[in-house]
């Protein structure tokens, strides 16, 4: 027997969508900036083994040797205006969603406990197709309670490193305290990699948990499966399915 079951309170799917977009748009304009200054590479001193994106990234050859001309390294001024632009939004919409949890008591299913990370570690052998036994029915496990925390922290992270290279003769006290404006700008690349990783991973674990597990993101329910002895007469129509 199937029954509909609320999963994720209004709020949470409001700051969630609201997000996407704004942290997606944060990443392509830092990468515009980043692109205009290419200075990061894998190597010792002058020496570089590895360049982050080697000159092909920027003007790829397609059929014929003819170069596309993106013109990804000078799109500077473009990248600045949209980021400045939407660190608002990524500000106020991130502080929002902290006082929700905070107030609501939603906290307590996210953030991690002393059991998150043996728990995070089963849901890695879960999804390598290690560990057979199904994980606990719970609304966040170990794994996401790790992940939705870090990013909160990932995202004070970036708020401070990005006025401290924003404005570092105004906030002068706050880039000393990062070790300086090209300290800053490094930690503040390299969270905007991590919030990539982030997104990878998000998608293809979305993926991989199905519809059911999208639909209660979009819509606020789920639909699960219980035992027919468990379901009672005061179930209403709207709150049980029938397959």
């Amino acid at each position: 027997m199937k029954q509909i079951s609320k999963k994720h309170p209004l709020a949470i799917r409001w700051f969630h969508w609201i997000n996407f977009p704004v942290l997606f748009t944060m990443i392509w304009s830092g990468m515009l900036i980043y692109w205009a200054n290419d200075v990061y590479h894998v190597g010792f001193g002058d020496k570089t083994a590895l360049k982050l994106f080697p000159d092909w990234f920027y003007a790829p050859k397609r059929l014929m040797d003819t170069p596309l001309e993106y013109h990804l390294d000078s799109r500077l001024s473009e990248g600045m205006a949209w980021h400045f632009l939407t660190m608002w939004f990524f500000f106020f919409n991130g502080l929002m969603y902290v006082l929700y949890t905070a107030i609501s008591g939603e906290w307590r299913y996210l953030l991690p406990n002393r059991h998150s990370a043996k728990e995070a570690f089963q849901v890695v052998l879960h999804d390598l197709h290690i560990r057979k036994e199904p994980l606990p029915p719970r609304k966040f496990n170990g794994a996401q309670q790790i992940a939705y925390t870090s990013v909160v922290i990932m995202g004070i992270g970036s708020l401070l490193t990005g006025l401290s290279i924003y404005k570092p003769t105004q906030f002068a006290w706050l880039t000393t305290s990062l070790g300086g404006y090209e300290t800053a700008r490094f930690i503040h690349f390299w969270l905007t990699m991590g919030y990539l990783g982030f997104f990878l991973i998000h998608v293809t674990q979305v993926i991989k948990a199905g519809w059911n597990n999208f639909r209660a993101m979009v819509t606020g329910y789920e639909v699960i499966d219980v035992p027919a002895s468990a379901s009672t007469s005061k179930a209403s129509p709207a709150e049980e399915l029938r397959p």
